[in-house]
């Protein structure tokens, strides 16, 4: 029997103002309706431009459960393509990079289209003569996804061909991205180091809760960065500081640090962490290049962009962005129990060296799958995927420093230790899943 198919008001009664049903986090209906609606009518990160520098080059990914292409078409825009040949269903292009030319060909039948999924060529095109071939689907190319924006080289895409528009998605929230930019003194970022991948056996939601959670660092990574630290306080005096330590260090903050580092909470499910402090605030400066920012901006606008420390910035539905360290986690869900994260790191174009090994280590540190962080997380995470299986008790508790004003505030600034910002992607998320399950209503 379906319990939530077609049944938006069950959907939307799994979350409460101070708990989710578990459900949201360990059904496979629920899942599978989170790939037909949320991942459809949210604007999801796809890749950025720096990946397909040239004409013709192209990355191959998923949104959900859909595989997608973005391509450098011919007159040098970026597109995103369903990753199906209109013939017979294949994927054009494997996932991953590669360079296609000007045309795309599927390695099944040799059908070719161009990078803007418009059909090319069909091999012995004269068999579909006279047989009404000019009204099947298969003439129309290759599909492209109902929406494409590129904002300061990141590519996003919505499913949905109809839907709310970027600007008004992601409103105020759009500061993150534009800080990490800027923090380049050439205006512009670069994908450097690959990508990190690590499968979680858990929900995707999960990691997502757990960016904006502040009440875990300094009990869960005890064991790790705790241990560092102890580690190196215990090295001779004068020894200089490793960046390693720098890195670890801040994860076992105190509580009121966490506190009085505050949390943003903006519309549609994202926010940030790193409000008047941050982990990243005290990390040795990189030699050369504050005066390389002053050259580029000015003293006074190079100061308020690197005075600007958030910690996590969350952008609903999937991605993590941490803009003092030029780190983004994309968390891709794969099945109900099954998340694959990405970590990607980038260069500030124009900036020392230095400032590159800072996050390639910090994302082999932290995020890797030989990290020495993530791996307490991912315990968590994995014992939670279990421990919700009882049938003990139905409901995840989202309650710390709940205020019922909170449904009707937008770019809050609250107490950096408050759940405001779980209930606020909840919120959302109830609300971009059953935007196209009820009939004729928008997101």
């Amino acid at each position: 029997m379906d319990r939530y198919r077609n049944q938006p008001e069950a959907v939307a009664a799994l979350v409460r103002e101070r708990e989710i049903h578990k459900d949201a986090y360990i059904d496979a209906e629920v899942f599978a309706l989170e790939m037909e609606h949320l991942f459809a009518n949210c604007w999801v990160y796809v890749g950025h431009a720096s990946q397909v520098p040239q004409v013709g080059d192209f990355y191959a990914t998923t949104v959900g459960d859909q595989p997608v292409v973005m391509v450098h078409h011919t007159d040098g825009s970026v597109h995103v393509l369903h990753n199906r040949c209109a013939h017979k269903g294949v994927q054009v292009v494997p996932e991953g990079a590669g360079h296609t030319g000007r045309f795309f060909r599927c390695p099944y039948h040799a059908w070719a289209y161009k990078t803007d999924g418009s059909p090319l060529a069909i091999p012995l095109k004269k068999g579909y003569d006279n047989t009404g071939f000019e009204q099947c689907e298969a003439s129309q190319g290759m599909a492209a996804v109902g929406a494409v924006r590129v904002y300061r080289d990141f590519v996003f895409c919505r499913l949905n061909p109809e839907g709310m528009d970027f600007e008004r998605y992601f409103g105020a929230s759009l500061s993150t991205l534009d800080n990490m930019v800027d923090r380049a003194p050439a205006g512009r970022l670069e994908v450097a180091g690959g990508v990190m991948r690590y499968l979680h056996r858990c929900n995707w939601k999960m990691l997502v809760d757990n960016q904006t959670d502040t009440c875990h660092p300094m009990v869960a990574h005890e064991s790790s960065a705790g241990t560092a630290v102890r580690v190196w306080k215990e090295a001779p005096e004068g020894t200089p500081k490793p960046m390693a330590v720098e890195l670890f260090a801040p994860f076992v903050s105190s509580y009121e640090f966490f506190e009085k580092m505050g949390i943003r909470v903006w519309e549609h499910g994202h926010g940030h962490t790193g409000v008047a402090d941050s982990i990243h605030a005290a990390y040795s400066p990189a030699p050369g290049y504050g005066e390389a920012m002053e050259a580029a901006y000015g003293a006074e606008r190079a100061r308020q962009i690197l005075a600007d420390v958030r910690h996590n910035t969350v952008y609903f539905p999937n991605i993590m962005v941490k803009g003092p360290i030029q780190t983004l986690r994309l968390f891709k869900p794969i099945a109900a129990d099954r998340t694959l994260v990405e970590s990607w790191t980038f260069r500030l174009v124009g900036a020392p060296d230095l400032l590159l090994e800072r996050t390639l280590m910090y994302n082999r540190l932290i995020n890797a799958p030989t990290s020495v962080v993530g791996h307490d997380d991912l315990e968590m995470y994995e014992r939670a995927q279990r421990g919700l299986q009882s049938r003990g008790r139905d409901w995840v508790n989202m309650a710390r420093l709940y205020d019922p004003a909170e449904r009707e505030q937008v770019n809050v600034v609250t107490n950096g230790t408050s759940e405001s910002q779980m209930r606020n992607q909840m919120r959302a998320w109830a609300r971009f899943m059953t935007a196209s399950m009820r009939s004729g209503a928008a997101a």
